[in-house]
């Protein structure tokens, strides 16, 4: 349940649960579009601070290396001439 103990929902946990959202609804999207890529690496940047505040710092740097990668797929994809934004499997396409 996401109610604290005062019976409220923190500003944090709220903050928490919208960017990881984001990063799922981004993620599921990036073939679509290159922008879905770049707001997957905001969404991860966001992830990151999230971490850092609730004081997971491993979180927060795992988060940020994503966000780094997202960022040079983002380039790649746009930058790459029509190529995939993902690696795709010689075998079955996917």
């Amino acid at each position: 349940m996401l109610t604290s103990k005062a019976g409220f929902v923190s500003p944090l946990t709220i903050f928490g649960l919208f960017a990881v959202s984001c990063m799922l609804f981004c993620y599921a999207y990036e073939n679509r579009h290159p922008v879905f890529i770049l707001l997957f690496a905001f969404s991860c940047a966001l992830g990151s601070l999230y971490g850092f505040l609730q004081g997971a710092w491993p979180f927060g740097i795992v988060e940020a290396v994503w966000a780094g990668v997202a960022v040079r797929r983002w380039q790649a994809a746009r930058w790459g001439a029509g190529k995939p934004a993902r690696e795709t499997c010689p075998h079955c396409g996917r």
